[in-house]
């Protein structure tokens, strides 16, 4: 049924624990995984842009060791759950197009991916990456809590 699993991280405890699941899910229907992390790009307000010279290349070194970390979490999960699994990253502005995006590109066939549980103002002032994948995915979408 479904052979290509993406796997979207952000770092949490939800993403991992999602991310067990999802291997487990994996494993048991022969699929293989991608796993992939949209990385925040740089932004800034300043009057004077001299003052971030080196925040920039910084924040580019910061945020690569942090995609690096999470996603050696899902390659050392697929290890021994015994899945094949691939990993990538890219710096987006909007996280849920690029998971959406990169699913497609990569031919998935689900997304996996954890939900925090926000609700009510808290979810509607923060916004949710996984609410707006499923709003907006044509591909199915299976969402751990």
């Amino acid at each position: 049924m479904f052979k290509h699993l993406l796997l979207p991280t952000d770092g949490s405890a939800a993403s991992e624990s999602a991310i067990r699941q999802a291997m487990e899910f994996a494993k048991a229907t022969g699929a293989r995984v991608t796993g992939f992390h949209a990385m925040p790009e740089f932004h800034t307000f300043t009057a004077n842009p001299d003052m971030l010279e080196d925040t920039r290349e910084q924040f580019e070194k910061d945020r690569e060791q942090q995609a690096h970390k999470f996603l050696a979490w899902i390659e050392a999960a697929a290890r021994e759950a015994s899945v094949p699994c691939e990993v990538m990253y890219q710096p987006a502005e909007h996280p849920y197009e690029a998971i959406i995006n990169f699913a497609g590109e990569r031919g998935c066939d689900l997304i996996a991916m954890a939900s925090h549980g926000r609700r009510g103002m808290k979810g509607l002032l923060m916004g949710s990456e996984t609410q707006k994948v499923l709003t907006h995915s044509k591909i199915p979408v299976l969402v751990y809590r």
